[in-house]
């Protein structure tokens, strides 16, 4: 997408695109299971114009509604994995669209485009059901980086709120360690040390990296804390098990093993 739109004030939302370009922007936008599909709802031509360029440039599928009706409908009838609405429309006003998505329970992510600079518009806008807030005039670049993570938030697995290894679990919402039915009583280092063992089943991680995840600082790496920390771990997690977990690899670190 060469060039850029010279900065045009909108009819009825003060404020202008302001861009430095999309050429040469490469698109990460994809799924697994097809492109992304992006809905802008903007009644200012030029912008729109503009955005659904450089967002088409970029890899998205995109659809563009000039008022905030149309714009209602169209994220009504088919699923977007992402949406930009700007909140002075004709027809309907674009945080009456959000609120109306989402009364309807439709949680597609909403990226709202405004001149209204103040906290409070932003605060109401998110409010309403906004997922982020962009300001006019943007850059075309910033838009599209905040669109992508978006999605990328959106298409993310959820974290697991427990952890398995062989009948050893760790329940991270109640922080509750078990094995084999029996409770294990760990103190919060050991919780986070079998925790990250646990993130971690089957690799190796090293002093350092146990260092840097338990207790994030910067030790010197021959302290011994570490070791003192995994044994104490080992004698509750281990000791009364005959088949062992937590395993040494000499020089190197530690591993949980199923």
């Amino acid at each position: 997408m060469a060039g850029a739109v010279p900065a045009r004030r909108a009819p009825r939302d003060a404020g202008a695109l302001a861009t430095n370009g999309t050429k040469g922007t490469k698109a990460v936008c994809c799924r697994y299971d097809g492109p992304v599909r992006a809905l802008l709802v903007e009644d200012d031509a030029t912008i729109g114009e503009f955005v659904v360029r450089g967002l088409r440039e970029a890899g998205f599928v995109v659809d563009h509604a000039p008022d905030g009706e149309a714009g209602l409908a169209a994220a009504t009838e088919q699923p977007y994995d992402v949406a930009i609405v700007d909140l002075m429309l004709p027809k309907r006003d674009g945080l009456s669209v959000i609120e109306e998505l989402r009364r309807r329970g439709i949680t597609t992510p909403v990226l709202i485009l405004s001149a209204r600079r103040s906290v409070d518009d932003r605060v109401r806008g998110l409010q309403t059901g906004g997922d982020d807030y962009l300001t006019k005039p943007f850059a075309f670049a910033e838009l599209l980086a905040r669109v992508q993570a978006l999605v990328r938030r959106a298409s993310r697995a959820p974290e697991p709120t427990t952890l398995t290894v062989e009948e050893l679990t760790l329940d991270l919402l109640t922080r509750r360690v078990t094995r084999a039915g029996k409770p294990i009583d760990l103190r919060p280092r050991e919780f986070s040390l079998l925790e990250y063992l646990m993130r971690n089943v089957g690799k190796v991680v090293s002093k350092t990296m146990i260092l840097s995840h338990v207790w994030e600082y910067n030790f010197d790496p021959q302290t011994n804390i570490v070791d003192v920390l995994v044994s104490r771990l080992r004698e509750k997690i281990d000791r009364p098990f005959e088949k062992k977990l937590l395993h040494t690899v000499r020089g190197v670190g530690y591993v949980l093993r199923p």
